[in-house]
């Protein structure tokens, strides 16, 4: 009992909120990390997401034809698809590596606030999108002719908070469909549906800045991607613990 209870206190730094927020931020750090060394190790998983990736490109863009007007008009929605598409296999892949270890089990039975494993486990995958999404605007600007250059910080930060909501989507759907004999199956149907209006807001936000952004809509799409990812995480983050303990 009474090693329960020093748990418990550990957990919630000792009723101190400032501890509780800095052994957080600690463990989030520690699992975002963890995930990011795990992906990086299995390097034959990164290659093949990247390949599935480039080949989402190349056969849209063989579907488009020749024409390199339309390619580029065509440029922004390639670009998330691919994104969308493969960052569905990178978050799926994070959690399946600690579901057939065992770890997942261990991770859910550590004393410490749910909130924080979530924070960690859609930081890592944050940072694979994000590292996704800079490689595949590279390779959209040189297989379909797209100057990229002359807006890069609103690209930039389109690819930022798409990044951020696929990761926090896709860190919740993982966590509950892990577990799943289908989970393969399941996992891009639970999503796709739920990213559909950031796939709308990233598409547009990123046509309105490799066009200058002639109509102003650029703020508006930017505002949308912001309350999307604001949502996902505060929801993930309240309900992902349950996901643990269910499993």
């Amino acid at each position: 009992m009474g090693a329960a209870d020093a748990d418990r206190r550990a957990a919630a730094g000792d009723g101190n909120p400032m501890n509780a927020i800095r052994r957080g931020t600690r463990i989030a750090i520690a699992v975002a990390r963890k995930d990011a060394l795990a992906e990086l190790r299995g390097r034959h998983a990164t290659v093949s997401t990247l390949f599935f990736a480039a080949v989402v490109l190349l056969l849209f863009g063989f579907a488009l034809g020749p024409d390199s007007a339309r390619l580029s008009a065509a440029a922004p929605g390639l670009l998330w698809l691919a994104i969308v598409f493969a960052g569905i296999l990178a978050v799926g892949r994070l959690h399946q590596l600690e579901t057939d270890d065992g770890a997942l089990e261990h991770l859910a039975a550590y004393p410490v606030d749910r909130r924080a494993l979530y924070a960690g486990k859609a930081l890592g995958g944050f940072a694979v999108m994000l590292v996704l999404g800079v490689v595949l605007l590279v390779a959209v600007a040189i297989l379909f002719a797209v100057e990229v250059a002359s807006a890069p910080i609103p690209l930039l930060v389109t690819i930022v908070l798409g990044a951020a909501g696929v990761a926090a989507v896709g860190t919740f759907y993982a966590g509950l469909t892990v577990r799943l004999r289908a989970r393969e199956v399941m996992l891009p149907l639970l999503m796709l549906p739920i990213l559909a209006p950031l796939l709308l807001a990233a598409v547009k936000a990123t046509a309105a800045a490799l066009s200058g952004d002639p109509f102003g809509e650029l703020g508006a799409w930017i505002g949308l991607l912001v309350a999307f990812d604001i949502v996902m995480i505060v929801a993930g983050a309240a309900t992902y613990g349950f996901l643990l303990e269910d499993g």
